[in-house]
């Protein structure tokens, strides 16, 4: 197969992530890093080889351009995603497509003309745990499953600034446990959410919440609980735990090694777990870089795609309306499949 020529839009902290996977794959050339914020782009052009632009015009009027990862700001995703979707090019977008449904239903009438390889960019399907996990339920090793716990806490909270822009907990963080659990259970009918305001004035000022549960139940009635938090004092926490009528299979927490220290006033006492996400799912990164490339080459569909960006987005709206109105809503026949 040919090397695939891709440009990277948006040169800030994870698209050095992804700047990074795409200049070591042995299937792709990085030619282009576009952003507005030139020294930036500049900087990692520079470091990997591409030519750097401020300008997105000039990625797209690259006649040898394959694809394009997009990692901007996510008002400018739909854009971005169109201007792919016109030159007939591949599409690696960061979540979420937009935080206005109605934009995102347009975007995808005008993709449906186009037919281009697009996938979303929700890497925790790729983790080599949790992909297990949903392989293993899957086979049955669990029989029916019956409950999906999901626990996903950030170290720290986000600056105010960021979360200003964010569309709040359910939109930024909630949405990837939220396509996590349409991972397993691909039809929610049911969702159920809480927020609190516990621990940051800022983000109550905001109008966000730093905490949140959601309850989600699946057609077959299965429940699935999401656990959030903006904190956390012991580290990076993400767990996920698969309960089924035959036994049940958990991913625990990750740390930089497996050694433990046993003395007088501790055992058991481990390394703090992986600091943040660019740690924790480096390896789910690179997993779902080398799905891209292999589904673009060989025209198999891409999967995150499109229709899950839309349904993890209805879902996260309705979470965020069940916190705000305290009632349970029914979604069944509102998700895209």
């Amino acid at each position: 197969m040919k090397k695939l020529n891709v440009a990277l839009c948006g040169s800030g902290r994870i698209g050095r992530v992804h700047a990074a996977n795409i200049a070591a794959h042995p299937g792709i050339n990085l030619t282009w890093v576009a952003d507005p914020m030139t020294e930036s782009a500049e900087e990692v052009a520079t470091q990997y080889g591409a030519r750097p632009t401020g300008s997105t015009a000039d990625v797209f009027a690259d006649a040898s351009l394959d694809a394009v990862v997009i990692c901007s700001p996510t008002p400018t995703h739909v854009q971005l995603i169109e201007a792919a979707s016109a030159r007939g090019i591949a599409v690696l977008c960061e979540k979420p497509i937009d935080l206005d449904i109605e934009r995102v239903r347009s975007c995808r009438e005008t993709l449906a003309a186009a037919s281009i390889p697009l996938m979303m960019g929700f890497n925790r399907r790729f983790d080599p745990a949790f992909a297990a996990i949903r392989q293993r339920v899957a086979a049955g090793e669990i029989g029916r499953l019956e409950h999906l716990s999901i626990v996903s806490r950030d170290p720290a909270p986000a600056p105010a600034a960021y979360i200003a822009a964010s569309g709040g907990i359910f939109r930024d963080m909630t949405i990837h446990d939220l396509d996590m659990a349409r991972f397993f259970i691909r039809d929610i009918v049911e969702v159920t959410a809480h927020g609190a305001n516990v621990f940051s004035d800022y983000i109550a000022e905001a109008g966000d919440f730093d905490s949140a549960v959601v309850t989600l139940r699946g057609r077959n009635g299965e429940l699935v609980s999401i656990t959030n938090s903006r904190h956390s004092a012991y580290g990076y926490d993400q767990r996920l735990e698969a309960f089924g009528s035959g036994g049940m299979l958990r991913a625990d927490n990750i740390s930089p090694t497996t050694v433990r220290s046993f003395g007088s006033r501790a055992v058991e006492a481990a390394d703090p777990y992986e600091p943040f996400f660019l740690e924790r799912y480096a390896a789910a990164y690179r997993r779902e870089l080398d799905h891209f490339v292999e589904a673009v080459n060989t025209g198999t569909p891409c999967s995150p795609g499109f229709d899950d960006g839309i349904s993890a987005l209805i879902l996260a709206d309705t979470a965020a309306e069940s916190a705000a109105t305290g009632r349970t809503i029914t979604v069944e026949g509102a998700l895209q499949t």
